[in-house]
């Protein structure tokens, strides 16, 4: 096979006549951008695929990535692919990233991927270099390394491999597992992003969201490459610095579609000032996906009420439901379709009990949830709720999700140690996620890990930490953790730096929401919150400290809001 040939895979597709005039605007220093055209990226992308040929890695392989968001991520990500390797992501560490956290994170993933190359950015060699070491990596290179090791060879595309992508979970249950995708997963739901969004190659995307894991990977990465349509990319640190920024991908350069998790809508509404965005126009804005976690009815409304008078449509909002093991998206609201958003019964709140509260029914003296629906599924998706047996349920019903479809990966690479309850055969996954449909659409409650029993009646954190931040308490500063300690159902509320009115709320809500379980307030300090790069708490992690006596911060009574004891770590006992 000679260069420049291809096998027709659509994912590789634009390796074989890349365009000159598209390509991706990597974020630079300033408010500059450095333009990387589709044949100059497919150029580097051969380059490095004969250089992971010369390294010896073929069909079936593994290349684990630690690069940042850049050229040379993108190139590796497809010359791995083309080579018939799977390529495993891995995000570089931030400056203000525990060491020790990331380094154990690492070496998991290293070992559960078992890769024959790992390609590192030169700056992160020193770091990474002796966890590959210590992990069984055999080689460790730099993209420059692979381009010199290729010589002026351009590689030609391999037939595929078994795999196109070992994904990570984002471990917000448990330890992060290796997520085996084919080809064919993978190509199924890049078209099925495709068809939903209607997209063509004139539809620019911009995206701040992390390339190392599904959400910010496959939705605002290789869909938009394989679409050939212009891509803005600028790194998560980037948007949390200067939010307007990207605001004007939007607003000046053109851009109409993106993705991010609730988070960053509210992050937006609350950083950007009206000023900010003066001589912007919204109106070309066709998409922003809200996913990952979720959605707060409040933060979709404070979104629109910024953009709204610069031409920003509020039915380019589109809530979806998607995750590492369905490959990426599952379910999605159409296009211009509004968002709808129904009320839970808090008494009802339990498996098997129909949850959704009439227009005439009362709602009781606790103010009624709202839960926006996620859409409906993407061309070749299923989409049932089942009880605890495994039998479907009708529509309103509470029960777990079950996904299948095309876009289903394969399975696991190793389930390792984790306590995600995420069940993954013979094309069936079983999401442990709790939810229900309503209308055809899908309502996502939280994950079944972060939810127990207490009087019979179902308690979801994500239900917990609505109605404690519902009075003006930042989201990213409040996490719920429920688990039971020495045999007592118990809630966990941990604030980051908790103002005293927050103190006394929280007490209020969660004694009245969670009665009859033990409630226990902690105030940390900023930082405490573990996140995945999706935004979602690690609340399993952030228990496990709690019950061990490691959870940083200071137990306050709820009774009085003082606090109880002034040591640096809660107690457990």
């Amino acid at each position: 096979m000679t260069a420049g040939t291809t096998t027709g895979s659509p994912l590789l597709s634009w390796l074989e006549h890349p365009r000159a005039d598209r390509g991706v605007h990597f974020a630079a220093t300033g408010d500059d951008w450095d333009f990387r055209s589709y044949a100059e990226l497919a150029d580097r992308t051969r380059a490095v695929l004969a250089g992971l040929r010369a390294s010896g890695v073929g069909p079936g392989d593994v290349v684990s990535v630690v690069e940042p968001a850049g050229p040379d991520f993108v190139a590796t990500l497809f010359a791995a692919m083309a080579a018939g390797a799977a390529p495993s992501p891995i995000a570089p560490p931030l400056t203000f990233q525990d060491r020790d956290v990331y380094r154990e994170h690492v070496l998991g993933l290293l070992r559960a991927a078992a890769p024959k190359v790992l390609v590192c950015a030169q700056r992160l060699t020193a770091t990474i270099g002796p966890l590959a070491a210590t992990a069984g990596v055999p080689r460790v290179l730099t993209a420059e390394e692979l381009v010199s090791a290729g010589g002026d060879a351009r590689g030609a595309v391999t037939e595929a491999g078994p795999l196109a992508l070992l994904q990570f979970t984002s471990g917000s249950s448990g330890r992060a597992r290796g997520v085996r995708v084919p080809h064919a997963a993978l190509a199924a739901n890049v078209a099925a992003i495709r068809t939903w969004l209607a997209m063509t190659p004139d539809d620019p995307t911009a995206s701040w969201l992390p390339v190392h894991h599904d959400m910010g990977l496959i939705g605002c990465l290789v869909t938009p490459v394989v679409n050939t349509s212009d891509l803005w990319l600028m790194p998560s640190e980037e948007f949390v610095r200067d939010p307007a920024r990207y605001l004007r991908c939007f607003g000046r350069h053109g851009a109409r579609l993106t993705s991010m998790p609730n988070f960053g809508l509210e992050y937006v509404a609350r950083r950007v000032r009206p000023a900010a965005l003066d001589g912007m126009d919204f109106s070309a804005w066709r998409a922003v996906i809200v996913g990952a976690e979720r959605i707060d009815v409040d933060a979709l409304r404070r979104f629109c009420d910024l953009l709204a008078p610069h031409g920003f449509d509020p039915r380019a909002l589109l809530p979806a439901y998607g995750l590492a093991e369905a490959t990426l998206a599952v379910t999605g609201l159409p296009l211009d379709e509004l968002h709808t958003a129904v009320g839970l019964r808090t008494d009802r709140l339990r498996p098997g009990a129909r949850v959704v509260a009439g227009p005439d029914e009362p709602t009781g003296d606790e103010p009624t949830q709202p839960v926006v629906g996620c859409g409906r599924p993407l061309a070749g998706v299923q989409v049932r709720i089942l009880d605890g047996d495994g039998t479907p349920v009708p529509e309103g019903v509470v029960g777990e999700i079950e996904v299948r479809g095309p876009s289903v990966a394969q399975g696991y690479v190793t389930d390792g140690e984790s306590a995600s309850q995420t069940a993954l055969a013979d094309g069936v996954l079983r999401t442990a996620d709790a939810g229900f449909l309503h209308e055809g659409q899908l309502h996502v409650l939280g994950r079944l890990g972060d939810s127990m029993k207490v009087r019979g009646r179902a308690v979801f954190a994500e239900d917990l930490e609505w109605a404690v931040c519902r009075p003006g308490v930042p989201a990213q500063r409040m996490a719920a953790l429920l688990g039971h300690r020495a045999g007592a159902a118990t809630v966990v509320a941990v604030f980051e730096q908790a103002r005293p009115e927050w103190l006394a709320q929280a007490s209020q809500e969660l004694r009245r929401r969670a009665e009859g379980a033990q409630v226990v307030i902690v105030d940390a300090p900023r930082g405490t919150i573990a996140r995945t790069s999706s935004g979602k708490p690690r609340r399993r992690q952030m228990w496990q400290a709690f019950v061990d006596d490691r959870l940083p911060g200071t137990v306050v009574t709820p009774t009085a809001g003082q606090r109880q004891q002034t040591t640096e770590h809660t107690t457990a006992s």
